[in-house]
């Protein structure tokens, strides 16, 4: 049986959707989540990358979502090589700001998002080989950002290494270049969960230097784009037990309203898909 593509986006609280997806009266942190959690059964949260959360508050992240929801998590930029730190105790500080979501059992994959200077190497493959051990049970989900891990001469290889490491490809939608810094829009399963980051292709923003996340990802995708990847999803669903498509386009409302896209495109072709739907609106009671 195929498994289901999950949709959602890679935040429920960036600037974009605060001003622009969100209704008015949706304005606090409780309901904008509860807003969400109606459209989407899945997140990929990107604060923590910048900085860890208190525990009180990834608890209340649990608590106020349904029972199947599922959280993803970006890790610290401590843990993938942008900032400097022991690799040790920076996972162990990022599972202790989790602890509560992941005791409610509703985290389930971190997504480690390498820096462009990890390259494909004997060194960078044995500090992946000790990511499984510092984040087990959690899935670790394996973002390049270099291209030497995707040749065509080295793709089999980093594919079987991740296998064998119990790590899970991260397969990404990006800007149609040849920059070193990404990689091309390969789907590919190396573990039982696997995982699809759709960034947008802003060739011209991509590698702008701004403090502002949204110029990167400036985006919004057409259906004819997004149909590339209904083949590719199907092909996921077949390969793994879990499948989650996130959108980090991030510009505005781009990513849930391209989420919706993508789930009109997956239910037309008949693929299993969850979230990227509006709640039916409420019936009027008589009495």
């Amino acid at each position: 049986m195929p498994a289901t593509v999950r949709l959602g986006t890679c935040s429920f609280a960036d600037d974009g959707l605060v001003k622009t997806w969100y209704p008015r009266g949706v304005s606090t942190s409780k309901a904008r989540l509860g807003y969400y959690a109606e459209r989407f059964d899945t997140v990929e949260v990107d604060s923590p990358y910048y900085h860890l959360p208190d525990p009180a508050v990834t608890g209340r992240w649990a608590q106020r979502t349904p029972p199947e929801f599922v959280f993803h998590v970006k890790a610290h930029a401590s843990m993938t090589g942008h900032e400097p730190a022991e690799q040790a105790q920076a996972f162990a500080e990022f599972r202790a700001s989790l602890e509560p979501l992941e005791l409610s059992g509703k985290l389930r994959g971190i997504l480690l998002q390498y820096h462009p200077r990890f390259v494909k190497s004997s060194t960078s493959k044995a500090e992946l080989e000790r990511v499984r051990g510092l984040l087990d049970p959690l899935v670790p989900l394996i973002e390049f950002r270099h291209r030497s891990w995707l040749e065509e001469d080295e793709r089999a290889d980093t594919f079987a290494f991740l296998e064998r490491n119990g790590l899970a490809y991260v397969s990404v939608d990006a800007p149609r270049t040849r920059a070193s810094n990404v990689v091309p829009p390969v789907a590919a399963a190396t573990h039982a969960l696997t995982y699809v980051r759709f960034h947008g292709r802003n060739a011209r923003t991509w590698n702008i230097r701004s403090e502002k996340s949204w110029q990167r990802f400036d985006w919004m995708y057409s259906a004819e784009e997004l149909a590339e990847w209904v083949p590719k999803l199907e092909g996921l669903t077949r390969d793994a037990d879990e499948v989650y498509a996130l959108f980090n386009n991030n510009r505005d409302d781009f990513a849930p309203r391209s989420a919706m896209i993508l789930r009109d495109l997956l239910d037309e072709a008949g693929v299993p898909a969850a979230g990227g739907v509006a709640p039916p609106p409420e019936r009027p009671t008589l009495f």
